[in-house]
This record gives structure tokens, C-alpha cells and sequence, in this order.
């Protein structure tokens, strides 16, 4: 009789568990497999999420989640879609990519946009302003509170198939009224693969600034001004994951790599008391910027459709020292 209650722990486990002891196999034409599901995009961008009862070459009827069934004419239509399982949540419901997910924190990748999409990016240092001017086309500007510098941006996507993206971009800048005399560029290609629920993306440019500098010469007692350039290349890995209708992990990068070793050499006279003469003295320096890393791992939190808040870490490389940025990256998403 003790080991009753272990007999019948044991027996009410197999029951639980569904043990094969006491499982019963169904029939395989009795399973039925769920209804695909389907996003139908007009050409006004209005998108309608569900189960397509039934299409013809007129109209295509579906049964959406939120106001049942709906007839769209297919002259209306500017694209079918089936709902992949990675874009529904817990309960089954379609968890739609936001605009939003074409940008990082501060990079953006090959994802098209469509005419209309255009939205504000707040940052604690000032505004960047996109506008899907037609689709798989941005334009844009962006800027500090205090107006230097002023960047425009563009972007041209270029979808290659189903899961890849090319993207095309160009950033032109000026100092405006604090330097206006420096320029920069920065022309870059990004490739992306996934969609706006899910992507991963590699970009690589070229970014270069010029100004005018101005040197004291000393026994001229004379200024000179020079035009300097400079420029590298620059590496980005970025990454986004919607893991919940509100939340989605986001990873940025840039890389920089060490400039050329440059070397400078400066010749002066010297007086030498001991001989009451004077001598040519000449010193040589030799200078290379260092690589720079900097990563940036953030949370994606979608307050509302329209809106999301994305709060993020920064970690920098340079010198041969990683250092944690101090305070945290702030940034509003906001459509416009």
C-alpha cells in the first residue's frame, strides 16, 4: 500500500504527457492544415490582412481579422502577398513591418519603400527627416539643433527576389553657417536579406570631408590657407528581429578602418649662443588614425502604430581601447 501514491504519480505523468501507451493515431485525411494567410496592398497603400475567400480577373474577396469580409477590385490592387509564419505572433495574428524597420540606429539598409512612407527620426543631437518620394525611392535631411552640419540623403532600393535587396545611397553634407567651407560625401551600397519583420544587412561606402585650414607662419608673420581632404572606407553589419507585435531587437556597426601612415617634416632655424650663429634644425613626425568600431545593440519598443521608441547602448573600439559609451542612445520614430 505505501507504493500506491508513486503507481499513481507515474500512471497520471504517461496521462499528461500523452504518452504512445495511450495516444491514438488519427487519420491523415482527417488533419487539416490552417488557411494560408495573405496581405493584399492597394495602390494607395491600404493594406488588408486575412484568409482570400475567393479572386477572379474583377475582384478578390477576403476575410480580414478586423471588419470581415472585404471586395477589393483588382485594378485597386498593387500587390498579393502570403503572410510568412515568422510574421505572426503567439495567437496567430499578422504582425505587419513598420516603415521604420528600413533604419538601424543611424544606418539604414536595402529594403524598399513605398510613395508615402515618410517619417521624423528624433535624436538627442537633432532631427533626420525621410520621405518616400515613389516607391523604392528616399530622400532626406538631417541635422543638429543648431544647424551644423546639414546632411541630405538618398536612396535608391533595387529588389533583386523574394528575401534579397539592393540598396543605393548618397549623403551630401555642408557645414552651413558655422563652416561653410566644409563639405563631405559619403556614397554607399547596402545589401540586405529578410524583409521588414526580419533582415540582415551589409553595407559599404566610401565617406570623405574637405575644408580650408589656415597656418601661422612664424617668421613670415603670415597666414597661409590650404584645402585638406580626407577619406576612407567604412564597413556596417546591421540586423533587426520583430519578436513581438511591440518589440524588436536591433543591431548597428560601423567600422572605419586605420588610415595611412602620413609623415610630416618641418624645418626651422635655431640660434646657437655659444657660436653666435644660427642652424637649420629639421624634426619629422609620423601620424596614422586609428581603426574605429563602434556597435550598437538596442530595443525596438512599438508604442503605437504610427510611433515606436528605440533605446540603445553604445561600445566604441579606437586607440586599442573599448570604452562604453556613458550614456544611453534615445531615439522617437515618428510618421509623418
Amino acid at each position: 500500500m505505501k507504493r500506491f501514491p508513486l503507481v499513481l504519480l507515474v500512471f497520471s505523468l504517461f496521462l499528461l504527457s500523452g504518452s504512445p501507451l495511450f495516444a491514438q493515431d488519427v487519420p491523415a485525411e482527417q488533419v487539416q492544415e490552417a488557411p494560408p494567410l495573405f496581405v493584399v496592398v492597394k495602390n494607395d497603400g491600404t493594406r488588408f490582412y486575412g484568409h482570400i475567400l475567393s479572386q477572379d480577373a474583377r475582384e478578390v474577396l477576403i476575410e480580414t481579422q478586423e471588419t470581415g469580409q472585404v471586395y477589393i477590385p483588382r485594378h485597386e490592387i498593387r500587390e498579393i502577398r502570403q503572410i510568412a509564419s515568422r510574421e505572426l505572433d503567439e495567437r496567430g495574428y499578422y504582425v505587419p513591418g513598420e516603415v521604420f524597420s528600413t533604419r538601424y540606429a543611424f544606418t539604414s539598409n536595402g529594403l524598399p519603400s513605398q510613395k508615402g512612407e515618410n517619417y521624423i527620426l528624433w535624436n538627442l543631437f537633432g532631427p533626420d527627416i525621410q520621405f518616400g518620394v515613389s516607391d523604392n525611392v528616399d530622400l532626406g535631411i538631417m541635422t543638429t539643433w543648431i544647424g551644423y552640419p546639414i546632411i541630405g540623403t538618398a536612396k535608391y532600393s533595387l529588389p533583386l527576389n523574394k528575401d534579397w535587396n539592393l540598396g543605393l545611397g548618397l549623403m551630401l553634407g555642408t557645414g552651413s553657417w558655422a563652416k561653410s567651407d566644409l563639405g563631405m560625401a559619403l556614397p554607399y551600397g547596402a545589401i540586405t536579406y529578410g524583409d521588414r519583420v526580419m533582415n540582415f544587412t551589409f553595407s559599404t561606402g566610401y565617406g570623405g570631408v574637405w575644408y580650408k585650414e589656415e597656418e601661422y607662419q612664424y617668421y613670415s608673420d603670415t597666414y597661409t590657407t590650404e584645402r585638406v581632404s580626407e577619406g576612407s572606407f567604412f564597413f556596417s553589419l546591421g540586423a533587426m528581429f520583430k519578436v513581438g507585435p511591440r518589440l524588436s531587437l536591433v543591431f548597428d556597426s560601423f567600422f572605419m578602418p586605420a588610415g595611412k601612415e602620413t609623415t610630416e617634416t618641418f624645418t626651422y632655424q635655431n640660434y646657437n649662443w655659444e657660436t653666435d650663429s644660427y642652424y637649420t634644425v629639421t624634426e619629422t613626425y609620423t601620424n596614422q588614425r586609428s581603426a574605429i568600431l563602434l556597435m550598437v545593440p538596442a530595443l525596438r519598443f512599438q508604442t503605437r502604430a504610427e510611433a515606436a521608441f528605440q533605446l540603445g547602448f553604445a561600445g566604441i573600439r579606437a586607440d586599442g581601447e573599448t570604452m562604453a559609451v556613458p550614456f544611453p542612445m534615445l531615439q522617437w520614430f515618428r510618421k509623418l
